[in-house]
């Protein structure tokens, strides 16, 4: 839970700083809004964005990844659609670039409250000797 609710504070400040950037082409009516907006950009991220990049994928190659920003901004466009008396997105291009900002702005945020790290340890089997030496894997 307190991690879902750390990735959602990032992901609502990254929001929020593509929402000043570039208002009013991307904008909100209450600060209410603007959680729910990055709340169902994350559920899209979680569930549709997987799909989109698995039928997609030999595009994704060809394109050497930068296709990835054309389906974050239609997902950034579909929370604009869905939400739209509430939260509004102008267009294809604003919603590129708010993608685009949102992106870099919850990377650097990943990376400065240490949400982006991946730590993995391997365990010692419980029959073996505990003698402080053996391998960890911390990445």
């Amino acid at each position: 839970m307190k991690r879902f609710l750390h990735s959602w504070v990032i992901n609502t400040l990254a929001v929020l700083v593509a929402v000043y950037l570039l208002r009013p082409r991307i904008d909100y009516a209450s600060p209410l809004d603007l959680f729910v907006a990055s709340l169902l950009l994350g559920i899209l991220n979680a569930v549709l964005r997987p799909i989109l990049m698995l039928l997609t994928f030999p595009i994704v190659i060809v394109t050497l990844g930068l296709f990835r920003f054309v389906i974050n901004a239609l997902l950034l466009l579909l929370v604009g659609y869905l939400l739209h008396s509430y939260f509004w997105v102008e267009g294809f291009w604003a919603a590129f670039w708010g993608a685009l900002i949102i992106s870099l702005v919850s990377s650097i945020l990943n990376v400065l409250t240490g949400a982006g790290r991946l730590r993995i340890r391997r365990r010692r089997p419980p029959d073996s000797p505990d003698d402080g030496e053996g391998p960890v894997i911390d990445v």
